[in-house]
């Protein structure tokens, strides 16, 4: 019997499809694991109630695939403007007439069906939404970007566990032995992306950057290395914060990362429901970006900008290249990164070895997002697609960006050219950082070295 070799648009087919699917069971296993009272809570009013993500989801879908993709009438377009995220902030969402579980449920395989429908009879191809599979590309990192967030507001919930997953591998010495900085030779490198099909408007396009040399933590600040800068009074000194983070600070009695008590003498925090010591080697999480500045100054280095980030991840010096990955070209395995909700905790500094960058750098992709110094703005020739508000709008000095992904992150919304970025006093999210220093070994005066 011939084997039948698939073609490019059955190529894109299968990895649209396989993309959509991944998303879903994400998706159902986040919402089927709590009950009707859970989902419809709102558990923090910076969180939306999980069932208005889950209808948020399909809507997005019907709205892209079923409408501007296939051109067919619309579903349900009286429930638009209830799930249209501009439109109502997170912490009114509950008072709006949102659909049941159950309704919610029953749209969704509604929406799917239809979508799976169009992928298969759609040309992919012939326009932008359709070149290369982009749109449903887009819908899938769209639901997995709100498979995050609903990963969140269970962190944010209270009661019982309702998630478990397997402890991340463990690499033995980890960060023993690992030099505490690497260096990154100074010139021209290629940011951002003009091939990539599924990249997003704020990636695009690609572009030269020159980044003066600098050095960068070989791994993601630890939970131990944070804990030297609570113990020597770090939240209690004002020289080390940006005025509007020392304001928040005091105003909030802030004393140490989100989900953290001392108790006994001992630092306690929660996961998922868990109570359980801090892991001292492990990446510290559920900062702010005001934190993570104010420790940079503490230890006498800073922020790495987001070139020098981006760098770092995908310089390779060898060839002058930009990789899709710090390890290379190919889409991420188990063994290069922690992510997609495997595990529910990063991995301890200095794991997945095979993940590192051409000049040494670890853990740039997956277990936190990494605060970086930058605002959120457009790269020299940016061009909003499909929408102004998926990114032009969120454009200023108001947002930082963080980069690299967590544990909580799929890869099919997770690349060495993705930006994520939100407010410097957020600390709900899993985020976390590295600090650089210039190579000329200017750094503050400070007492907390390295």
């Amino acid at each position: 019997m011939a084997v039948a070799v698939a073609t490019e648009p059955e190529a894109l087919r299968r990895r649209a499809l396989e993309a959509l699917t991944r998303a879903r069971a994400r998706t159902s296993l986040l919402t089927e694991c709590v009950d009707e009272r859970d989902l419809t809570a709102q558990h923090s009013p910076l969180m939306s109630p999980l069932v208005w993500d889950l209808a948020h989801i399909s809507n997005q879908e019907e709205q892209w695939l079923v409408r501007a993709v296939a051109g067919a009438p619309a579903i349900r377009p009286d429930i638009d403007s209830i799930y249209d995220a501009f439109e109502h902030p997170r912490s009114a969402r509950p008072t709006l007439p949102l659909l049941a579980p159950a309704e919610a449920r029953s749209y969704a395989l509604d929406v799917r069906g239809r979508v799976l429908d169009v992928l298969e009879r759609t040309p992919l191809e012939g326009r932008p939404l359709l070149d290369a599979a982009f749109a449903f590309g887009m819908v899938a990192q769209h639901e997995q970007q709100h498979d995050e967030t609903m990963l969140i507001t269970h962190q944010l919930r209270q009661g019982a566990p309702a998630l478990t997953a397997p402890e991340p591998p463990s690499d033995g010495a980890g960060a023993v032995g690992l030099p505490a900085e690497v260096r990154v030779p100074g010139g021209p490198f290629t940011m951002g992306t003009s091939t990539e099909p599924w990249a997003l408007d704020n990636e695009r396009p690609a572009h030269v950057r020159v980044v003066p040399e600098f050095f960068i933590d070989t791994v993601p600040v630890t939970n131990g290395a944070y804990l030297r800068f609570i113990e020597g009074g770090g939240y209690g000194d004002e020289r080390w914060w940006a005025p509007e983070g020392w304001a928040q600070i005091k105003a909030h009695s802030i004393g140490a990362p989100l989900f953290w008590r001392r108790e006994g003498g001992q630092w306690l925090r929660r996961r998922f429901g868990v109570v359980e010591p801090v892991p001292l080697d492990e990446p510290v999480l559920h900062v702010s970006w005001y934190e993570a500045d104010a420790y940079a100054r503490w230890a006498g280095r800073r922020l790495p900008t987001e070139e020098e980030w981006e760098k770092a991840a995908r310089h390779d010096p060898a060839t002058g290249r930009s990789l899709r990955y710090p390890w290379g070209d190919e889409d991420p395995a188990p063994g290069h990164a922690n992510l997609g909700q495997r595990h529910l905790r990063p991995a301890p500094a200095g794991s997945y070895p095979a993940g590192r960058s051409p000049l040494g750098v670890r853990q740039l992709i997956g277990d936190v997002w990494e605060w970086t110094s930058s605002d959120f703005l457009p790269y020299p020739g940016f061009a909003a697609f499909p929408y102004r508000e998926y990114s032009e709008v969120f454009f200023g000095p108001g947002h930082k960006v963080l980069r690299g992904g967590s544990f909580a992150v799929d890869a099919v919304a997770c690349r060495g050219t993705f930006r994520n970025w939100d407010l410097p006093v957020r600390r709900q999210i899993f985020s976390g950082f590295r600090t650089a220093r210039d190579a000329d070994g200017g750094t503050t005066d400070a007492p907390g070295g390295r």
